[in-house]
């Protein structure tokens, strides 16, 4: 039976110790400068550099076309027809349902969506409405996969945990077993994993996966993935954790509609599991934004009954850009690690002199016309050296921009 607390993270008494486990932690991932205060995050610095520059934008990963007309037709008769109050706080019932066809549908996992299934204000507000629910003290761990999404230690910094992190080293960004098994202890209270991984473009191995499983039996951990893009792997079928067995009766799976449907504005995203940790999220959920996007909710619906060829044509496309992308960091000089899955390229820029990636990204507006992000952006203080070197660049962009994107970084 998985242990479990409802809402721990609203009472009064935990929430006045908080502040100062929020700071310790954040300090440690970087996300104070050193004198303490919030430090504006590298992804608002390279956008604003892209406007002052007139660079292209491949640092933020939104993309710059629209999604399937049949979804934003649905958002405009849903606005129409006068869905434009709140929604049920769970979600709109058709929704809910549609996510529960959905993973019937792809994975086989049956999902009750009366009792096993939210909605949220993307994955983001998912992953942190779960670790404010879930975490019990300040001596509990939350085991993050490294480099990771920066919200991953905001959000365990927020709930007053303490984050432990398990290195993917290049060239396949895969975590060495006896160094997962290290780092799983009985203080584990989640493991989380982002699989396929931003910002690596990974995509974890079945032996990866199951000892992920049989760490969260060892030591009652929860288990709590982001798949957000789950429709965007180029050479096999994504493979939730939740599949395997012993996996579904500890796991909460979190997905969203932004990166699937080019959406990301609309801010759609759900969270599947156990009812009674679903529960949890739920007490927590109310009281972060309550409900969100009612008119959304009913296009998103659409979007996830699409036929299977939406979803192979998505995946199939954003691979070409991957591609072109790719192509044009070989030919400027780039040492390329082709992604497995997401929006992201990785390349090494240490031969164009770019070992101190976050001067060298800090240039490449002014000296190609091109924005990315450092690697380090995406890991914390202590193991920056690691990953010397590495670039993240977005390939969700049009295939013309990264045309010209490739252009410019050749003749630069």
């Amino acid at each position: 039976m998985v242990k479990m607390s409802v809402g721990y993270a609203l009472s009064l008494g935990y929430m006045s110790s908080l502040a100062g486990a929020w700071r310790r932690t954040a300090a440690g991932a970087g996300l104070l400068s050193p004198d303490g205060v919030v430090a504006p995050t590298i992804f608002a610095e390279m956008s604003a550099l892209a406007v002052r520059t007139g660079a292209i934008n491949l640092g933020q990963g939104f993309p710059d076309e629209d999604g399937p007309a049949e979804v934003l037709d649905a958002a405009r008769a849903a606005i129409a027809d006068g869905m434009n109050q709140y929604p049920p706080g769970r979600g709109v019932p058709d929704l809910l349902a549609a996510i529960s066809e959905h993973q019937q549908r792809f994975y086989g996992l049956a999902v009750d969506p009366a009792s096993e299934v939210i909605v949220t204000a993307g994955a983001t507000e998912a992953l942190t409405a779960t670790l404010l629910a879930l975490i019990d003290s300040p001596d509990d761990e939350v085991v993050v996969f490294e480099p990771y999404y920066d919200s991953y230690a905001a959000a365990v910094a927020l709930a007053g945990a303490r984050l432990r992190t398990v290195g993917l080293r290049r060239p396949d960004f895969q975590p060495d077993l006896e160094e997962l098994a290290a780092s799983v202890t009985d203080r584990t209270r989640i493991i989380l994993v982002n699989d396929p991984h931003n910002p690596t473009g990974a995509v974890f191995s079945p032996e990866v996966q199951n000892e992920i499983v049989r760490l969260a039996h060892r030591h009652d951990a929860i288990i709590v993935t982001d798949e957000v893009y789950e429709h965007l792997t180029f050479d096999a079928p994504h493979v939730p954790i939740a599949t395997l067995p012993g996996a579904a009766e500890r796991t909460l799976t979190i997905s969203s509609a932004g990166k699937t449907f080019s959406t990301t504005g609309w801010k759609i995203g759900w969270v599947h599991g156990p009812a009674e940790l679903i529960t949890a999220v739920l007490t927590v959920k109310q009281y972060l934004t309550y409900v969100n996007g009612s008119a959304f909710q009913p296009a998103i619906a659409v979007g996830l009954r699409l036929a299977d060829s939406f979803f192979t044509d998505a995946a199939a496309a954003l691979a070409r850009k991957h591609t072109i992308l790719g192509d044009g960091l070989r030919a400027a000089g780039y040492d390329v690690i082709p992604p497995r899955g997401g929006y992201f390229t990785v390349a090494d820029a240490t031969a164009l002199g770019g070992a101190d990636t976050a001067a060298f990204c800090r240039e490449m507006p002014e000296k190609t016309g091109v924005v990315a992000i450092p690697l380090s952006a995406f890991v914390s203080r202590e193991h920056q050296g690691e990953y010397a070197g590495l670039v993240r660049f977005a390939a969700c962009k049009k295939v013309e921009v990264l045309e010209e994107a490739a252009a410019r970084l050749a003749a630069g």
